[in-house]
């Protein structure tokens, strides 16, 4: 068994968000020598979210940033370190046992790792889009909404996470217009309802954003019309692009199997098909991808993680 020390350590997590902090909590309080790498900020998603209501233990609901400062000084407390560097690549160690972990920051090795990545979110790929980000067009309204009080922003999307976005930022915005390429939304009736009494909320109907346009900053949208082709000019102050989201997986290539969009296959062990390598959370293949459901194959990647370690 390796040193108990973070330079030669037991487990490494890659990704901070909901499962990885689980995962570090457990395999802390299973007293293995556990990194976290973080390439961002810790929390991931999560942190992103104003208030998550649907999380158990808090009846009142519970800001993202909060809930996820709570997890990652608990995963501290056991003994978890975080190290914040991007891993650049994967690989069996050269004597078919352990991992050599390649980051930004140096090597690491370890005979298990936890891939906790989560997703990024999908961009419209339009012209403007890459420039102006930051600039007007963003892709979290928790994070940009207030730069926004008293203007006109537009949401891409016709899922629940995009009127989601769309009625938090009706805290701020003057008005909010939903551009959704259908004519109808894929969101649950009870978030449909919410936004559709909302005055503050317009729609764009069978609409694609064609371009964003602005110089320095985002001053309206090209839309095309999906039936006809046609395309129109819609003033606007700022772009939130909610359409959707991909696994970060590129480096677990040849190491894990991944399904058609790129999420890892594992067991309900979050085994992957290379011993000593787990997944958890949103960037493994499932049906749910909620804040608790990630939490869950934290632990239990952190729990299999320990039990591949002692031979068991």
């Amino acid at each position: 068994m390796p040193d108990r020390t973070t330079t030669n350590p037991e487990v490494v997590v890659i990704g901070a968000g909901p499962a990885g902090l689980a995962a570090a909590l457990y395999a802390g309080r299973a007293r293995l020598a556990t990194v976290v790498l973080e390439r961002g900020a810790a929390g991931g998603q999560a942190s992103t979210t104003h208030l998550i209501e649907n999380y158990p233990g808090f009846p009142e609901g519970i800001t993202g940033p909060d809930l996820m400062q709570r997890m990652e000084q608990q995963a501290r407390r056991f003994g978890a370190e975080f190290r914040y560097a991007e891993v650049r690549a994967l690989a069996t160690g050269e004597d078919g046992g352990g991992f050599l972990i390649s980051t930004s920051d140096g090597d690491l090795r370890a005979p298990a790792v936890i891939v906790a990545t989560g997703t990024e979110p999908v961009r419209l790929g339009v012209p403007g889009e890459d420039r102006l980000r930051g600039a007007g067009v963003s892709y979290c309204a928790t994070c940009d909404g207030a730069f926004f009080r008293d203007k006109h922003v537009l949401v891409v999307g016709g899922g629940d996470s995009a009127l989601v976005e769309a009625l938090f930022l009706t805290r701020f915005a003057s008005r909010v217009t939903v551009v959704h390429r259908r004519d109808e939304l894929r969101a649950t009736k009870v978030v449909q309802e919410d936004a559709f009494k909302n005055p503050k909320i317009g729609f764009a109907w069978n609409s694609v954003v064609d371009e964003i346009l602005g110089a320095d900053r985002v001053e309206g949208v090209i839309l095309k019309d999906t039936r006809t082709g046609e395309k129109r000019r819609l003033d606007a102050d700022g772009v939130f692009v909610a359409i959707g989201s991909r696994p970060d997986t590129g480096f677990v290539a040849g190491l894990a199997d991944l399904d058609p969009q790129g999420y890892i296959l594992t067991d309900d062990r979050m085994r992957t098909r290379t011993r000593g390598l787990f997944a958890a959370g949103d960037v493994r293949a499932k049906t749910v991808r909620q804040v608790v459901t990630a939490v869950a194959d934290g632990a239990v990647a952190a729990v299999e993680a320990e039990r591949h370690i002692s031979g068991h």
